[in-house]
């Protein structure tokens, strides 16, 4: 595709779909929405931009190796703070009784793990969404 109003538009909106996107996963433990949302929100971003730009352009916005390294990254993520408290002597993913710091309800920090969780949800699911879009791509 060639179409110089698509791709400005592209270029104009792609940092806020990827701002909400990351306000999505950081909030997503005190409103609607999460890791897997926010990541949606952001691969569909990188998406819009290899639909508007083509393949080449896109894998040059998210190399192949860097989305395999943040969909590792992120459920690496996701096992360590599970395991936070397994080693703390609570269970897998365990908040409180394995001594979180809980905080104020409705606050940012309120959640414990729930929030640090969500981002690597969220680093898995977009990248994921980028990887299978390219791949998808790559075999027609």
């Amino acid at each position: 595709m060639d179409d110089l109003i698509v791709k400005t538009i592209t270029r104009i909106v792609m940092p806020f779909i990827q701002l909400y996107g990351v306000f999505i996963v950081l909030h997503g433990h005190i409103s609607p929405g999460g890791g897997f949302a926010g990541g949606a929100i952001i691969g569909a971003s990188l998406v819009l931009y290899t639909l508007a730009f083509g393949l080449k352009k896109g894998h040059q916005k998210m190399p192949h190796r860097i989305s395999s390294r943040i969909e590792s990254g992120g459920i690496l993520w996701l096992i360590s703070l599970g395991l936070i408290g397994v080693i703390m002597g609570g269970n897998f993913l365990e908040n409180q009784s394995a001594g979180f710091h809980m905080g104020q309800l409705g606050t940012v920090i309120s959640a414990g793990l729930i929030p640090l969780a969500t981002v690597g949800i969220g680093m898995k699911v977009g990248s994921t969404m980028i990887t299978l879009f390219h791949t998808m791509i790559e075999e027609e």
